[in-house]
């Protein structure tokens, strides 16, 4: 069994030391002249589109010149458009950030990524959040956690943990989204079934939870008021909904809340491979890393600091896992969920 707090959660990657990555490179006036002659950069991610559009917009604004292209969709269909791709010749994507690492671990072994580290990526992750052969590296983070509608659960009765779920109390009231869309939902799925056997899968069918498709349908289904309680869903967007004044609350499950880190890499095939390499160097940047904190996505980059008010990262009690034994179970993951969940 594998928890940890937010302080502890290292072997990410399981990363060795640098002995086999490149050299950390700055952003020159020769990368970003390079950028600018190509002109465009296409940006495939699984991270909620009005963050990525934001992402993009910013790094526009920073390197005028360089248009960014928004491909977003949830990161089980991000996998399956670039293997689609490959097969049919087709080499679109520069850059990609996807909520399931394990993604990243495939693409490596088969030699699609591109060997390079941000200079501010080396110099403010933790070893533990880049990729020993300097692939990829954690762009950002998110939970999946429990949550509840405030104008229809009051907190003292609001579930506490996982298991607190199967109360018959929750039946009819309970959504959750799906593994085989979303990347971050099968990490969790990943993470629920090894730390609470399938058996609890097998239990919380049997409540008529609604299914849908991304990690951050949940949250908005409880603004809504169309369910009480979510099973999971993207923590960020519970938070950003909750300081709009929706009623919404976090809950981080006593047994742990899965901790969904979202790598990002460039690709070798890239058609704009200076202007990936730009690209990929803005997200490192403090700049980029607070504005995804401003989102309320976690940063692990060591000069950006939390939103006051928020509940402190390293205080919360995780679920970690390795991604490279979640990718050897992704699709018995998914066929045994479609399976029990009748969807």
């Amino acid at each position: 069994m594998l928890w940890a707090s937010a302080a502890l959660a290292g072997t990410v990657f399981a990363a060795p030391l640098r002995a086999a990555a490149p050299e950390p490179t700055a952003v020159t006036p020769a990368l970003t002249e390079a950028a600018r002659r190509e002109g465009r950069v296409s940006f495939y991610s699984s991270i909620d589109l009005a963050v990525s559009e934001r992402v993009a917009r910013a790094f526009e604004a920073r390197h005028p010149g360089v248009a960014v292209r928004v491909e977003r969709t949830g990161a089980e269909r991000v996998y399956q458009r670039v293997a689609q791709e490959d097969a049919s010749g087709i080499h679109a994507v520069d850059i990609v950030t996807s909520t399931d690492a394990s993604h990243f671990v495939v693409w490596k072994r088969k030699g699609w990524l591109a060997p390079f580290v941000p200079e501010e990526a080396a110099q403010h992750l933790p070893p533990e959040h880049s990729d020993g052969d300097g692939m990829f590296a954690t762009a950002c983070a998110t939970l999946n956690t429990i949550g509840y509608n405030t104008n229809l659960v009051k907190p003292q009765d609001a579930p506490k943990s996982y298991a607190d779920l199967l109360d018959p109390r929750w039946r009819g009231k309970l959504v959750k989204a799906h593994p085989a869309y979303s990347g971050s939902i099968l990490t969790t799925t990943y993470l629920m079934a090894r730390e609470l056997g399938w058996s609890y899968f097998e239990k919380l069918a049997t409540q008529r939870v609604m299914q849908v498709q991304s990690a951050g349908d949940p949250p908005r289904k409880l603004a809504l008021g169309e369910r009480a309680v979510q099973v999971d869903g993207t923590d960020s967007i519970m938070i950003l909904l909750k300081e709009q004044g929706q009623p919404v609350e976090v809950v981080h499950a006593a047994e742990g809340s899965p901790l969904i880190v979202t790598p990002s890499a460039v690709f070798r095939s890239a058609p704009n491979p200076n202007a990936a390499r730009l690209f990929q160097s803005f997200l490192f940047s403090r700049e980029c890393q607070e504005l995804l904190v401003d989102t309320a996505r976690h940063s692990f980059h060591a000069q950006v600091k939390e939103k006051p008010g928020r509940v402190p990262f390293a205080s919360i009690k995780l679920m970690t896992g390795d991604p490279l034994d979640m990718e050897s179970q992704a699709e018995d993951l998914k066929a045994r969920y479609a399976a029990i969940f009748k969807v």
